[in-house]
C-alpha cells in the first residue's frame, strides 16, 4: 500500500511545471521530480536518491550555470555552509543559457528541505517590456496581465500540491521515525566512510556506556575499542556485500548482543540492527544443560547399571573370601578390594547426580543469611592453617537455587583447600555485575591452574590429584552453573587460581516478617528439631499432626501467616490435602518430604506448592517460606 502511494505521490510530483528537490540533514537528495531533471540537465548520477548537493552545485558551477563563480571549490563550499543552514529563502538568478528562474527553499522539520524552482523568464521578459513601451503598448500590457494573472493562478495550485505533498512525506517520515524509536532495539545506518547517518535512541539500552551522540561520529568512537574489535571485522564483510547475524558479549555490561548487518546498495553504507539477548541466552543455556544432562543420562544409565552390577558381584565374592580364614597378607588384599569397589560405587552416585534429573529450583534467598550457613559448612572442613575469608558487596534478597549454589560453592572452597594447604588464604567475594549477573568468586593463594587446567579442568574425570580425585567436581559445578542459566570461567591471578560464577541478577521481594507458622508433621522428634528452626527466625509456631488437626486450626485461627506440612501425614490425607482448604489471604504453604522426585505423591506435592527435599537447612526452609507459597 505504501509503494502505491509513493507511486502515486512521484506521478503527481512529475506533472507539475515547476523543478521540486527535497534534500536531508545530511545534504542528500531523498526526492525530485522529472522536471528538475529537465529544468537543470542533469546526468541520472545526480537525480538519484542519496546524490550529494555538493556534487550537483560543483557540476553546475563548473558548466558555468552560475556564471563567473571563481574558484569552484571555495564557491561549492560557501553554497553548502548555507545550505547547512536550512534558512527559508527566496532568490532570483539568471542562468547562463539567459533563461531567468526563482528559488524558494523551506526547511523540514526534522532537517533538510524543499526547494521550487519556476522559470520565470517569461513574466521577466514582459516586465522589460512593459517598462520599455508602457505608453506604446497598453493593449498588449492588458493581455499580458491576464496571462500573468493565470499563470499566478497556476503557480498558486502548484504551490498547494507542493505543501500537500510536503505535508505527506513529512507525516510519513515521522510515522517512521516514532516507530523505530518504540522498537526493542538499536536501529542505525552508517554511511561508506563507517559514520552514523541515523541512529533511534535505543544504542544505550542495548549496550550501556556508548556514546549518546551518533550522527557523523565514526562507529569506533561510539562503540569503544572492544566492542569494536568485535563488529568492525563483520563490517568489513558487510561493505564488501555480505550480510551477517553474528551473537558476542559486550564487555563492557556483561551484557549478550545479537547483531544482524544489511549491506545498503543505494548509499554503499550498512543498515545495522542490534538486539539485548541476554535474558535469552541465559534461559538458552540452562535449556542446552538441560539436554546434555538429559543425553548424558541415556548414554551412562546402562552403563552403570552394568557396573554396579558387576561391583555388588565383587563385593559379594571378597565378602566370602574374607570369611575364609585366608593369610594375614591375603585379608589386606580382600581389604584393599573392597576398599576399590567402594570408592567405584560412590563414583557411580557422583555420575548419577550429574546426569540425573535435578532440576534447578530458584527461590527468595536471602544472601547474607545464606553466606553464613556456607561460612559455617565450609570453616569445619579447612585445616587449622587455611583461612577463609567470604567478602559481600551484594546484599538483600534474589531468585537462587541456594542448595545447588552452596554445593558448587563448597566444592570450591574445598578444591582451593587441596591446592593451598597446609597454609594459605581462600577467599570468597560476592558483587552485582552491571545489574546483569550476581557473580561469585572464588580464589586461593596456591599454585594457580597450569595450562593444561585452563583448557580441561571442567570436562568430565579431569582431575590433577592423582589416585585421589574422581574429576567430577569441577564438571558438576559447571553443569549446576549452566542449569541456573549462568557462566564459569577458570583464571589465575598472580597470587593464585581463582573461579568465577556467574548466575543471573534477579531481585527477590522483601522478605516475609515473622509470623504465627502452622507446623504439620506427626514424627514428634523431627516437629521438635522444625519448632527450632521456625522461633530461630522470629517465628511462632503451633503444630499438628493431621490435616485434620490443621484443618480446625487453620479455621479458628485467622492470623496464621504460614503452613510448613510433610507430605505423608497420621490418617489417610496427606499434606497436599492443604492446599485444597480455606487458608488465610496471604497465607504460604510449604510441603516437604524424603520421597524420591520421581515418586507420585512428591510430583503431585511439586505441582501444588514449594516442596522441600528433607534434610534442609534454616535458609532453605526460609527461603521456601517467603517464596510467597507458590509451586
Amino acid at each position: 500500500m505504501s509503494t502505491d502511494r509513493d507511486a502515486m505521490t512521484m506521478a503527481g510530483l512529475n506533472l507539475i511545471q515547476q523543478a521540486l528537490t527535497i534534500y536531508d540533514r545530511d545534504l542528500r537528495l531523498a526526492v525530485c521530480n522529472r522536471r528538475f531533471q529537465e529544468m537543470f540537465a542533469l546526468p541520472d548520477a545526480l537525480v538519484t536518491p542519496g546524490a550529494d548537493f555538493a556534487d550537483t552545485i560543483r557540476y553546475l558551477a563548473t558548466r558555468g550555470d552560475y556564471g563567473d563563480v571563481g574558484e569552484v571549490g571555495d564557491f561549492v563550499a560557501e553554497r553548502v555552509e548555507i545550505a547547512r543552514a536550512f534558512e527559508p529563502h527566496y532568490m532570483e538568478r539568471t542562468r547562463a543559457n539567459g533563461t531567468t528562474i526563482s528559488v524558494e527553499g523551506t526547511p523540514l522539520p526534522q532537517g533538510g528541505w524543499v526547494t521550487v524552482y519556476t522559470d520565470i523568464t517569461r513574466t521577466k521578459r514582459q516586465e522589460a517590456l512593459l517598462r520599455a513601451r508602457s505608453e506604446e503598448l497598453s493593449d498588449q500590457l492588458l493581455s499580458y496581465s491576464e496571462e500573468l494573472a493565470s499563470a499566478n493562478r497556476e503557480l498558486q495550485a502548484t504551490i498547494t500540491a507542493l505543501e500537500e505533498a510536503k505535508r505527506q512525506i513529512t507525516e510519513a517520515e515521522a510515522r517512521t521515525r516514532l516507530t523505530a524509536e518504540m522498537m526493542p532495539a538499536h536501529i542505525a545506518h552508517v554511511g561508506p566512510d563507517r559514520r552514523y547517518t541515523y541512529s533511534n535512541r535505543r544504542l544505550t539500552s542495548v549496550m550501556p556506556g556508548s556514546r549518546v551522540d551518533l550522527i557523523g561520529v565514526h562507529a569506533a568512537q561510539v562503540l569503544g575499542p572492544e566492542t569494536w574489535a568485535v563488529i568492525g571485522p563483520e563490517l568489513d564483510k558487510a561493505y564488501a556485500g555480505t550480510p551477517s547475524i553474528f551473537e558476542f558479549t559486550h564487555e563492557p555490561s556483561s551484557r549478550r548482543v545479537r547483531v544482524a548487518l544489511t549491506p545498503d546498495p543505494t548509499s554503499g553504507g550498512v543498515y545495522i540492527l542490534s538486539m539485548d539477548i541476554t535474558e535469552e541466552s541465559q534461559t538458552r543455556a540452562a535449556l542446552q544443560q538441560t539436554r546434555r544432562r538429559e543425553m548424558a543420562a541415556q548414554l551412562t544409565s546402562g552403563l552403570a547399571h552394568d557396573f554396579s552390577n558387576l561391583l555388588t558381584i565383587i563385593l559379594g565374592m571378597q565378602s566370602r573370601l574374607a570369611r575364609m580364614g585366608l593369610t594375614t597378607d591375603a585379608r589386606e588384599l580382600i581389604d584393599a578390594t573392597i576398599a576399590a569397589a567402594r570408592r567405584g560405587g560412590g563414583l557411580l552416585n557422583r555420575i548419577a547426580d550429574m546426569t540425573g534429573p535435578r532440576e534447578h529450583e530458584p527461590v527468595p534467598t536471602d544472601i547474607a543469611a545464606f553466606l553464613g550457613d556456607l561460612d559455617t559448612l565450609a570453616r569445619s572442613a579447612l585445616p587449622s592453617g587455611v583461612a577463609l575469608r567470604i567478602e559481600a558487596e551484594a546484599d538483600g534478597r534474589y531468585l537462587l537455587d541456594a542448595g545447588m549454589l552452596q554445593d558448587s560453592l563448597l566444592n570450591l572452597v574445598l578444591n582451593a583447600r587441596d591446592a593451598c594447604a597446609p597454609t594459605g588464604v581462600i577467599t570468597l567475594s560476592v558483587r552485582h555485575l552491571q545489574e546483569t549477573w550476581l557473580e561469585f568468586t572464588v580464589r586461593d593463594t596456591g599454585p594457580g591452574f597450569t595450562e593444561e587446567a585452563l583448557v580441561h579442568a571442567l570436562d568430565p574425570f579431569f582431575t590433577t590429584k592423582g589416585g585421589e580425585g574422581s574429576g567430577l567436581g569441577l564438571s558438576m559445578v559447571y553443569d549446576m552453573t549452566k542449569l541456573a542459566g549462568g557462566r564459569i570461567a577458570l583464571g589465575n591471578t598472580g597470587a593464585g587460581g581463582q573461579v568465577v560464577l556467574r548466575l543471573p541478577l534477579r531481585p527477590a521481594g522483601d522478605a516475609r516478617p515473622p509470623g504465627l507458622v502452622l507446623l504439620v508433621e506427626d514424627s514428634p522428634d523431627l516437629r521438635s528439631t522444625l519448632r527450632d528452626m521456625l522461633r530461630s527466625a522470629g517465628h511462632s509456631v503451633i503444630e499438628a499432626a493431621s490435616v485434620e488437626e490443621a484443618s480446625a486450626l487453620l479455621a479458628d485461627l485467622p492470623e496464621i501467616s504460614a503452613v510448613l506440612s510433610d507430605v505423608v501425614l497420621e490418617g489417610a490425607r496427606t499434606g497436599i490435602d492443604l492446599a485444597t482448604l480455606p487458608r488465610p489471604e496471604g497465607c504460604a504453604l510449604v510441603l516437604m518430604t524424603s520421597l524420591p522426585p520421581e515418586d507420585a505423591l512428591h510430583r503431585a506435592a511439586a505441582a501444588t506448592a514449594p516442596v522441600l527435599r528433607k534434610p534442609f537447612t534454616a535458609a532453605q526452609l526460609d527461603a521456601a517460606l517467603n517464596a510467597g507459597g507458590r509451586p
